[in-house]
């Protein structure tokens, strides 16, 4: 070591209370650094899991490959593991209850494949022969089907295609007008009881029954799919299985594009922009508030050895010699404070992932633990980065010590240079404020560097803390936007018409009140005198064309239940017999409704239709297939109303209506393809929600779509919880810095001016005149900081809301309660450092501040 070094080493240690500063703001900046490396590794690994656990492990699928194609798909040297899947076909279910879902559907996987794939037995075993074969739970459960293990059963296997298209279907495509083409029959023996796939949509029109494909049986005609898992996951992975597909004639290659982002390999350029940007824009934000931090702690210790760098410079010190032992000062504190903060960073992930696991599940929807994942590469770049960053920071300082001449150090006239233009200030400021105001200010244009350091360092803390918790409190209300419309706690959607289903769920226990409705969409053509306002100015804006004088209206047309009827007619105000005879059918209609103006900027609330009771309109549906247009008939208005019925969630806007009748009229009124349009749904309020749904899931068929508004109220909660504990502690951490940075700089500055302290004394500054311009100094700070701080935020925060106002309509109000938070925090801090750093040197001695030289 040579001496500059060990001089460099003696003035880190005679300075302990600077350099443990730095120290703990390199430890904070590191391990943010590898907790964010680490958090993102750990997060995709997280999602990598989950991803396998749903669709099983796979990268690459050949599909319709022969025994042939599938040797070379084998023989591939980046091949791991080969899964064999075939589509067998579907089978009619002859004791089919449910009119959407009637058929068996035949799923074929070897050995290799039953292992992967996410197949959890229940009783039994898994099939290992091609005649044996699992049966989901769910079908015993919807139907009266009875299969037992040892069973037998022959099906006749077909291709369901559309009816007057020979369009393939397959289990992603609902029932529909179709056929099923019978191509073979075979005979299986049941050996096991599984749970519902996870793959297997509920709007599916086949309960899968899974098989099992023996490779040394597949004939040269047979054709089968091979998933492959691959060795090396790399994105080179889509050119190497192309090249293969050219080469061996295989027609299709598909990829597990879920999966594969997860490995960070994508042939989807955007996407993998945004993934790096993303975590770019977390990384450049941490190196930011750790460069100001740490180069401003060279940069006050070059400013203090400056006298020191020029004597070693006036006896032979080269310019590299100089610059070396700021290099050698950043080395120094990188090999104490990386080891530290890399620790640090993973260890402080670790503790928060033992705090949110507990709501994961909820929050995220997973079935997997987030785990702690420390990979080499991530360790190497937060070494990197850190390195990196302290590098940044030195070189400056470092740059400047190798310039600076013997004589202007040892005169000390390098760091400040001023004219009197330079520190003029207003002479309102001494009218207003005193002498000591102006001294105050005065003394922050003469070391303008240190006051820009203090002042980035409080405008960063600023920023972030309001435009983080600006995005959280938006993410908060649209949460509650998205809810407050919604009148029940569970709804039970049934893509047919029946409502019979529904008569008994109302009665199970917990169940408080139940509304039971049937919905089509129609049109209705509405004259030109029944406009409201604001629809002639729509329909010029989109160059909608009349039909003879009359606008096509959208018509949300409602049916209920005698029971959910009659409650409703009494909110409304309306007596319910008179809405019951079906061959005058009358109606209830929805007319006050709110828009957004787009043009104007304006929440807008006006009618939905200028209509009185006992006019009538007309009920017109549209057969999409044939493109006709038929009349259902008229309804008459028997009440007009802006009390909305339970379930009812989503009101027309402008140009449509909600039209409201009973079960028995809508049921008169729709007839023949009509009828097939016909969804029902039940809404229920509970007691107990989450029982309630317990207890619908097992009595309900697997097809029927529960959808529980308590539980996803609940989820959304516990995303924002989960944003807030990252983003918060984003903030924390990021404020940690600053705040470390902005005691460093004033209390260093302030001991740098212990000789300027005691000349004020010395010419009369009494302690209150002494106290009175340091109050002012931090004044100064604050306002400054606020000043430059608060606009940067509201653009910000404008910034957001117009994102989220893609989504959700609300105007921009400012978060008041934080911005004061901030204010008051930012005085705080300030006159924090001031105060600390005044007490350092309160009982400094005149004449010993006079003598003072900073060395």
């Amino acid at each position: 070591m040579n001496i500059i070094h060990k001089l460099t080493l003696r003035h880190l240690k005679e300075n302990r209370r600077r350099t443990l500063v730095t120290i703990i703001g390199v430890i904070i900046s590191v391990a943010m650094i590898t907790a964010v490396a680490t958090l993102g590794v750990s997060f995709l690994d997280l999602m990598k899991r989950q991803s396998i656990a749903d669709n099983g492990e796979w990268h690459v699928q050949y599909k319709n490959v022969t025994a042939e194609q599938l040797e070379a798909i084998e023989e591939e040297e980046n091949s791991k593991n080969v899964i064999l899947s075939n589509d067998l076909g579907y089978a009619e279910l002859e004791e089919a209850e449910n009119e959407n879902k009637p058929y068996l559907f035949f799923k074929g996987y070897n050995s290799a494949g039953v292992e992967v794939f996410p197949v959890e037995v229940t009783d039994g075993r898994l099939p290992d022969a091609a005649d044996e074969i699992v049966v989901p739970e769910h079908l015993l459960k919807d139907t009266s089907v009875d299969y037992d293990i040892g069973d037998e059963l022959t099906v006749e296997i077909g291709e369901r295609y559309l009816e007057e298209e020979s369009i393939l279907l397959d289990q992603n495509d609902t029932f529909q007008d179709e056929r099923l083409q019978i191509e073979t029959t075979k005979t299986f023996k049941v050996v096991g009881i599984i749970k519902r796939p996870e793959w297997e949509p509920s709007w599916s029109p086949g309960y899968t029954m899974v098989s099992y494909i023996d490779q040394e049986e597949i004939a040269a005609t047979e054709s089968v799919n091979a998933l492959v898992t691959l060795e090396k996951v790399n994105k080179s992975l889509y050119k190497e299985a192309e090249n293969l597909a050219e080469q061996n004639g295989i027609e299709s290659v598909g990829y597990n594009d879920e999966l594969l982002r997860y490995y960070g390999v994508t042939d989807n350029g955007n996407l993998q922009t945004t993934m790096f940007s993303l975590a770019g824009i977390i990384i450049a934000i941490i190196i930011i508030g750790s460069v100001s931090l740490i180069y401003n702690a060279f940069a006050i210790s070059v400013s203090e050895r400056a006298r020191h760098l020029g004597m070693l410079s006036s006896v032979g010190a080269t310019k590299k010699q100089k610059r070396n032992s700021v290099f050698f000062e950043g080395a120094v504190i990188g090999l104490i404070s990386i080891p530290i903060g890399i620790l640090a960073g993973i260890g402080g992930i670790s503790i928060t992932f033992l705090f949110i696991n507990s709501f994961m599940e909820q929050a995220l929807g997973t079935t997997e633990k987030l785990a702690i994942v420390v990979t080499p590469a991530s360790i190497i770049i937060a070494c990197l980065i850190s390195s990196g960053t302290i590098f940044i920071s030195t070189y400056m300082p470092a740059r400047k010590a190798s310039k600076v001449s013997a004589m202007d150090a040892i005169r000390q006239t390098q760091d400040i240079k001023l004219t009197a233009k330079g520190v003029k200030t207003s002479s309102i400021v001494r009218k207003a404020f005193g002498l000591e105001a102006e001294i105050g200010m005065k003394n922050m244009k003469r070391n303008k560097k240190r006051y820009y350091a203090t002042v980035f360092s409080l405008v960063i803390s600023i920023i972030l803390f309001l435009s983080v918790s600006f995005f959280t409190n938006n993410l908060s209300r649209s949460v509650e936007m998205s809810q407050e419309s919604i009148n029940f706690d569970i709804s039970v959607g049934s893509s047919n018409g029946d409502t019979s289903e529904f008569e008994s769920l109302v009665q199970l226990e917990g169940v408080t009140d139940y509304s039971i409705q049937k919905n089509i969409s129609l049109t209705s053509l509405i004259e030109e005198e029944k406009f409201p306002e604001g629809l002639p100015a729509l329909i010029n804006q989109q160059q909608i064309e009349l039909q003879d004088g009359r606008y096509p209206y959208y018509v949300n047309f409602y049916g209920l239940s005698e029971s959910s009827f009659k409650e409703y007619a009494a909110k409304v105000g309306t007596d319910w017999d008179a809405y019951q005879d079906v061959e005058q059918p009358r109606a209830i209609l929805i007319e006050d409704i709110a828009f957004q103006d787009f043009e104007s900027s304006k929440f807008i609330e006006t009618k939905s239709i200028n209509a009185e009771p006992e006019e009538t309109i007309e009920l017109l549906f549209t057969n999409y297939e044939t493109e006709e247009i038929s009349s259902l008939g008229n309804v008459e208005i028997g009440a007009l109303t802006d009390e909305i019925p339970m379930g009812i969630s989503d009101t027309a806007h402008l140009g449509g209506i909600d039209v409201i009748v009973t079960m028995e009229t809508l049921d008169h009124l729709l007839t023949g393809q009509a009828e097939s349009e016909v969804t029902s749904s039940l809404y229920l309020n509970s007691s107990d929600p989450m029982k309630t749904q317990e207890a619908l899931e097992e009595i309900v068929p697997s097809s029927t779509y529960i959808y529980n508004v308590v539980q996803n109220r609940e989820r959304d909660e516990q995303i924002i919880m989960f944003l807030s504990v990252f983003t918060y502690g984003f903030i924390a951490l990021i404020s940690l810095i600053s705040i470390a940075n902005i005691f460093n700089t004033i209390s260093t500055s302030i001991s740098l001016r212990k000789k300027e302290f005691a000349m004020l004394k010395s010419v009369g500054m009494t302690p209150k005149g002494f106290n009175k311009m340091i109050n002012y100094e931090s004044i100064f700070y604050g306002l400054n900081s606020l000043m430059i701080g608060l606009p940067i935020s509201f653009i910000l925060m404008y910034l957001i809301h117009l994102s989220v106002r893609e989504t959700f309509e609300y105007g921009f109000e400012l978060p008041w309660l934080d911005i004061l938070f901030v204010v008051v925090a930012i005085f705080i801090i300030v006159s924090s450092a001031m105060l600390y750093s005044i007490s350092k040197i309160k009982k400094q001695n005149i004449i010993d501040g006079l003598k003072q030289e900073n060395i």
